[in-house]
């Protein structure tokens, strides 16, 4: 079975040469840009299965190539960027990116994000969007009964908990920003609804993990958002 293809996008010839001899060395496909026009025609005409992106390009500015890439197309892109402020982030992320790693990086945590996306988009091409049931370790949604359950037992969730468990669950292994949760549970961004956020997520986490010794269902990103990981069965 082949290996994905990644296309790279950075203008640091020795960060890219890091990237590139990192993925070479674990058998994966790999494209190269050092500017962000030659980024969108490499991902418009090569199709690449995830998008490495530096932000800070020659020509233009990497939420921009994320923003046009994002007009066609749902590859994974992961930033990959010296810019650590939050706000740099919330930008990127809100614009279309899957994930965002400051540099510097470890080339482990670099590749365990890659599994991530891969991952990810293996699931969604391979799902039937028929299918009335997800599952997540011992997590179990039940669409068409809107319920949920851990472990067999039902968990008694509020309408917006239950809104809330659903969309981290339609995007398993992506970041979503607070700007986009509220935006989709309550069509609004504002002080009042993010206070409310915080609220739901803290309930619907403690129904989910009662136990602090149990798998991680929900990651939060200070300042950022929210994201489900993916849970192995036998952890449980």
């Amino acid at each position: 079975m082949s290996k994905a293809s990644i296309l790279v996008v950075e203008d640091d010839p020795p960060v890219r040469n890091l990237i590139t001899t990192t993925l070479g060395m674990h058998q994966y496909e790999y494209l190269v840009a050092g500017n962000g026009q030659t980024a969108i025609m490499q991902a418009a005409s090569h199709n690449p299965d995830v998008i490495f992106l530096d932000l800070g390009l020659p020509d233009m500015d990497g939420v921009d190539v994320i923003r046009k890439v994002r007009t066609w197309t749902e590859i994974p892109i992961i930033v990959i960027s010296a810019r650590s402020e939050e706000a740099d982030k919330i930008e990127a992320l809100d614009a279309g990116a899957d994930d965002y790693l400051t540099k510097p990086f470890s080339v482990e945590e670099l590749l365990a994000r890659l599994r991530v996306s891969l991952r990810r988009m293996a699931l969604m091409k391979s799902a039937d969007h028929s299918d009335p049931v997800f599952r997540n370790g011992a997590l179990t949604i039940d669409y068409p009964a809107e319920t949920a359950s851990l472990g067999g037992q039902e968990l008694h969730l509020t309408p917006i908990e239950y809104k809330l468990l659903k969309l981290l669950a339609k995007y398993e292994g992506k970041v979503l920003t607070y700007a986009y949760i509220t935006k989709e549970i309550w069509g609004r961004t504002t002080e009042s609804e993010l206070a409310s956020l915080r609220v739901f997520m803290a309930t619907l986490r403690r129904k989910l993990e009662p136990d602090r010794d149990s798998s991680q269902f929900i990651q939060t990103h200070i300042g950022i958002g929210y994201r489900m990981l993916k849970v192995e069965e036998k952890q449980w």
